[in-house]
């Protein structure tokens, strides 16, 4: 076990701990500023990677995929299995997609206000997701709707796609 050494006529920084100088109030109140500017940062470096992959997604999500007989088969097996999952724990309606209102042409305003033409607004991947809604699963009574899922700094940001197949309300 170390034993506390101090010097005799030094100033109180120079007072040793072990091999460690003590701080003054100064020199720790100067370690918080720099830490919390490391903190600060490091958050600002995260959301800017947070960023960047989310402009990355809407870029890919406003580019329509080539749906092949092969490539709907899968989208419509992956969609039966989380259907299926849903409905053994007992819910009744599930999100299908999330995707940024950046790609909507009016970015969510008619979805934010329920237009009964938001669909107009879709594009790429939301698009084809909607004419997949309206041309093979609306005639087996499932029901889509679209709302606002998370307002970053109070504006609307992401939209979020439901696929509903319980009882109507009256």
């Amino acid at each position: 076990m170390e034993t506390t050494k101090t010097k005799s006529g030094a100033s109180a920084t120079e007072q040793e701990l072990g091999d460690e100088t003590f701080m003054s109030a100064a020199d720790l109140r100067s370690y918080m500023t720099e830490m919390q500017m490391a903190r600060a940062a490091k958050e600002v470096e995260g959301l800017d990677r947070a960023e960047k992959a989310r402009q990355d997604l809407a870029k890919r999500l406003a580019e329509p995929i080539d749906l092949t007989p092969e490539r709907l088969r899968e989208i419509v097996q992956s969609l039966r299995a989380k259907l299926r999952s849903a409905a053994e724990r007992g819910q009744t309606e599930l999100m299908v997609m999330r995707f940024p209102t950046s790609i909507c042409t009016d970015k969510g305003r008619a979805i934010n206000n329920s237009d009964p033409d938001w669909p107009e607004t879709l594009t790429g991947r939301p698009r084809q997701a909607y004419e997949l809604w309206r041309d093979q699963l609306r005639s087996a009574g499932f029901r889509l709707s679209a709302m606002i899922v998370e307002w970053p700094g109070g504006l609307p940001g992401d939209v979020g796609f439901f696929l509903k197949w319980g009882e109507t309300k009256r």
